[in-house]
């Protein structure tokens, strides 16, 4: 019988969100599997995704690479939500990228996917807002630790403050490669994931300062959960663009929307994880 309190809402122990996880334990559902069925109902073959793949949040990023004409439609790919789009980037070969990505749940969906179809690396980089003042935006966050105020990383973790990144010593090489990268400003911290941006008050965001959040965005905390459980090399970045709409001409993330600043750093960290991974 569920603990619970007088007035009959479950206690915070009787939580679903903190109940009935085995985290040890495998799923039943397996993105193997509803890869194997999208194939068979798609008439797809079976061809593995690149070893280096990008989520794409805003989608910016994708929308210039067709705009210069630089990708195609991965043929193989699944997935019955999203196309998975390649294109050449100088030290990594062909990359795979998912555009329009938001929000933890959707993203780990995807990283599932993803790795399960022969991912080796997966970088996200997703906009996101600036929560501790580290200088003028737009600049990018090596994301460390992502505060887990979303839902998806408590199916893969037990309850923690934080959702670490699962390689510290791959985020050193990237760290000192990025600085040596002209005209990109890098800090390395930690960031506040959320599933409701319209619920950024005043309270919790000063709760996230006080944990000692750079940024906030919506993807980290799950797809760090996620790499950790999973030990999949996942690298999160944050590129900060917005004080949240609090002044105008905000959300300005540089040339081509930002995708020349955000091709060099995923190229860097791509070159980072090559040097090591074999």
């Amino acid at each position: 019988m569920d603990e619970r309190i007088d007035d009959d809402r479950p206690t915070v122990s009787a939580w679903p969100i903190l109940t009935a996880k085995d985290h040890e334990a495998p799923s039943v559902f397996r993105p193997e599997a509803l890869l194997r069925e999208a194939r068979r109902q798609k008439g797809l073959p079976t061809a593995p995704v690149p070893d280096v793949c990008v989520l794409d949040p805003d989608g910016d990023l994708v929308r210039h690479l067709k705009r210069i004409g630089a990708v195609r439609t991965h043929d193989g790919w699944a997935c019955y939500h999203t196309e998975l789009l390649t294109f050449s980037l100088e030290a990594a070969g062909e990359v795979g990228i998912v555009g329009c990505a938001v929000g933890a749940s959707f993203a780990v969906l995807l990283a599932e996917q993803l790795f399960a179809s022969g991912c080796r690396l997966l970088v996200s980089v997703t906009s996101a807002g600036q929560i501790t003042d580290s200088g003028p935006t737009p600049y990018f966050v090596l994301i460390d630790r992502a505060l887990r105020d979303e839902g998806t990383s408590y199916h893969y973790l037990p309850p923690a403050l934080f959702a670490n990144a699962p390689d510290a010593a791959l985020l050193d090489r990237i760290g000192e490669a990025m600085s040596d990268l002209s005209g990109v400003v890098l800090h390395r911290g930690a960031t506040w994931t959320t599933d409701a941006p319209y619920r950024e008050t005043e309270v919790a965001i000063a709760s996230a300062h006080r944990h000692g959040a750079l940024a906030v965005e919506m993807e980290a905390a799950a797809l760090y959960a996620f790499a950790v459980a999973r030990n999949r090399p996942v690298v999160c970045l944050a590129h900060v663009t917005n004080t949240m709409a609090q002044s105008e001409g905000d959300f300005e993330k540089g040339e081509a929307d930002g995708a020349t600043a955000t091709l060099a750093v995923i190229a860097t960290t791509v070159r980072a994880w090559s040097h090591t991974s074999g």
